[in-house]
């Protein structure tokens, strides 16, 4: 379990709901991975992100899947690609990321409460 932090600390991470409009390989990170675009809604807009999902995922299979993303962390450079927000998701058994996923489908742009 990491240290303890305050409730104000946790609100400063905004995790919002966003959709997938597009994903393809990409082939040039040095761990296989997918390039994601994700709308978050008019607020926010849609965004890019690199996600080592390609055990439990193809990009086909991720259009239209809504996804959960910290979308106030600065963008990272990943090889030839700028990552703008982290998609979330847990390690299973084996290792390999398994995305957060929710019940029931909330406007793009949702903050996680």
């Amino acid at each position: 379990m990491s240290e303890t932090i305050s409730f104000d600390e946790f609100l400063k991470v905004d995790i919002r709901i966003g959709t997938v409009v597009a994903a393809e390989p990409f082939p040039e990170a040095r761990k296989p991975a997918i390039k994601l675009r994700i709308d978050f809604g008019p607020e926010i807009g849609v965004k890019k992100s690199s996600a080592q999902i390609t055990r439990h995922y193809t990009p086909e299979t991720l259009i239209g899947r809504q996804v959960a993303a910290v979308v106030n962390f600065p963008p990272r450079q990943i090889g030839p690609f700028m990552s703008e927000v982290l998609t979330l998701g847990f390690e299973d058994e084996g290792g390999h990321v398994v995305l957060i996923g929710i019940g029931y489908p909330v406007p793009n742009g949702a903050r996680m409460m």
